[in-house]
């Protein structure tokens, strides 16, 4: 099976659900609202929210896994940004702890190694 883009990872059951009757609506928003029985702008909303989760999952520039799903945690409003700001420096802090230490046991395997 081949590995999902980063962008759909990011989706949940929820928005897959979304994305699917979106699709059978045709792309119809105000079929979809009728068929949630809410309102047009509510599902203009819900597609937007899902459009920008979308965005910051499928941004350039994601170091790595934890960056992207923080973006995505940020995009929908579970972490605010002052907090995600914090927790991405606490994490690039501790990769850069942990490569000294992966570097050294490197050089002295390459040691051992050595005739």
């Amino acid at each position: 099976m081949a590995k999902q883009p980063a962008w759909a990872t990011a989706l949940n059951d929820e928005d897959w659900q979304f994305l699917k009757r979106f699709l059978l609506a045709d792309g119809s928003l105000k079929a979809l609202a009728q068929e949630y029985g809410i309102s047009y702008p509510t599902i203009r909303i819900r597609l937007d929210r899902m459009i920008e989760k979308v965005r910051a999952a499928d941004q350039p520039g994601a170091m790595d896994e934890f960056h992207r799903q923080l973006r995505v945690l940020v995009t929908e409003g579970r972490v605010d940004p002052a907090t995600a700001r914090q927790l991405l420096e606490t994490h690039l802090a501790a990769l850069n702890e942990k490569k000294p230490k992966e570097q050294n046991t490197n050089a002295n395997q390459g040691e051992e190694q050595a005739p």
